[in-house]
């Protein structure tokens, strides 16, 4: 294959953004399509960077004192109508098993879109007394949600996540928790992603199926669009009337629990994707990297080069650092081409002259910068670029996002901005209509409240803002 012909597989990042997205995850390994529509098969390559996400948001959560737990894929129907507002955000999301072993179900069966029913139902068997409280479980788990239109990653009929579900005493300790975990992932997403993120409070119209309040985590892809990249949930008592989770408090009075819920999922993988992805493909922070670093051996026939690339690898496990030789027949172009399409942070090339100069050229994914250093100290270089690397992708995205948000005090302001691929914020009465009137008009959603900042007046209607809302085209 020709050098130039990694590039020409994938669609022009400026011209098209959607099929460049759609080329990168598919051409770099990251999936494939499943048989079903609407399904995806994620290859070892994409699973290897949700594992590292996996690792570490489940140190965060253990950190928090919450504890892994498994509940069944299979929820019964009866449980959706328990709790009227999630079973009519739900419902046409929903599969559902009507036959098994040859025989009709006396009752049908729903493929979990979520788990906060089969948690309230076995919460309301666990917790019986103040002593039990508070409940801390997350699972990691696959999901089904049918949707209509579908994206590797971000919006597929089956995905991966986690779920975490917990019980307490009270409405402030409840709500600690949802702001909390909603802490959890702006530190993580800014910190391993290196995604910085706007997290706040979302609209009535765009909160979760069942709960008293949701909050998100907006991050801005290449294109100006916004995608929701987490969310927690305050499920206030909801959830606890509905399946009679009560618990004996210390006054020897019946009292119902409180309840928060919250998830990420394998949509952050398309995150990494729009958030740092270049004309080339990926470009990926080290934190979550499969490969964070790639040996390229130069002139591999010749004598003690293959050698010293050797060397230097298990220099660098030593290190810590996930490191791959490349030392297949291929050119060192094509490995370039390959690797650098694929997102390893450094690339390291070594050849005879290097060798005997004591010298290594490393090159960085995200800067594109080709800079010679010593092969004495050569495992500190590599971590404390790594590091810098990682520093300065969060930095470069974060100047990108400030640099794309505007104000507008009107409808075409909005309008303009969104167009423009900015997030804008607005000023907003607080009114549904005036809300159903920016999409309509714009495309544009109400991601979330921008806390502590006050608008004059509603864009839409003129009459007095009760909110600033960050309003967005998004995915």
């Amino acid at each position: 294959m020709a050098k130039e012909n990694f590039v020409e597989q994938i669609a022009d990042i400026e011209a098209d953004f959607p099929r460049w997205y759609t080329d990168v995850v598919v051409k770099t390994g990251l999936v494939d399509y499943g048989p079903v529509k609407g399904t995806m098969v994620i290859r070892p390559y994409g699973y290897a960077i949700w594992e590292n996400i996996q690792s570490q948001l489940d140190k965060r959560f253990k950190a928090t004192g919450h504890r892994n737990a498994y509940f069944p894929l299979l929820i019964p129907m009866s449980f959706f109508t328990k709790e009227a507002e999630h079973v009519e955000g739900f419902a046409p999301e929903v599969a559902v098993v009507t036959h098994a072993g040859g025989e009709e179900l006396a009752e049908p069966l729903a493929i979990r879109p979520t788990s906060e029913t089969i948690f309230g139902s076995m919460y309301s068997k666990w917790i019986q007394s103040y002593r039990d409280l508070p409940v801390l479980i997350n699972q990691w788990a696959n999901v089904m949600r049918w949707e209509k239109t579908t994206r590797p990653f971000l919006r597929t009929s089956e995905f991966l996540w986690q779920e975490g579900h917990t019980a307490h005493s009270s409405e402030e300790e409840a709500l600690d928790e949802t702001m909390k975990m909603l802490g959890v992932y702006k530190e993580f997403a800014e910190n391993c992603l290196a995604i910085p993120v706007i997290c706040g409070r979302k609209t009535e119209k765009e909160k979760f199926a069942g709960a008293v309040a949701t909050f998100g985590m907006e991050a801005m892809m290449k294109d100006g669009k916004s995608l929701q990249a987490g969310t927690t949930h305050y499920l206030g008592q909801n959830f606890a009337k509905a399946f009679d989770i009560k618990y004996l408090d210390k006054d020897g009075v019946q009292k119902y629990v409180y309840t928060s819920s919250w998830g990420v999922s394998t949509r952050l993988i398309g995150a990494l994707i729009m958030a740092h992805g270049d004309s080339r493909g990926l470009v990926l922070p080290p934190v979550v990297a499969p490969v964070q670093v790639v040996i390229i051996p130069i002139a591999a026939k010749k004598g003690g080069v293959l050698e010293a690339c050797a060397d230097l690898k298990q220099k660098l496990e030593s290190a810590g650092v996930r490191v791959t030789l490349d030392d297949g027949d291929n050119s060192p172009g094509w490995k370039f081409n390959e690797w650098e399409m694929k997102g390893v942070p450094l690339r390291i090339e070594l050849g005879p002259r290097d060798i005997e100069n004591g010298k290594a050229m490393i090159f960085r994914r995200d800067s594109l910068e080709k800079s010679e250093y010593a092969l004495d100290g050569i495992a500190d270089t590599v971590t404390n670029l790594l590091s810098a690397v990682q520093k300065d992708m969060l930095e470069s995205a974060r100047k990108r996002r400030d640099g794309r948000i505007v104000y507008a005090d009107d409808l075409n302001g909005i309008l303009q901005g969104v167009e423009g691929g900015n997030f804008v914020k607005a000023g907003w009465c607080g009114l549904r209509g005036c809300e159903d009137k920016i999409k309509t008009e714009t495309a544009a959603t109400a991601r979330v409240f921008a806390e502590g900042e006050t608008s004059c007046k509603c864009a839409v209607c003129g009459k007095k803002a009760e909110h600033t809302v960050i309003f967005a085209r998004a995915y």
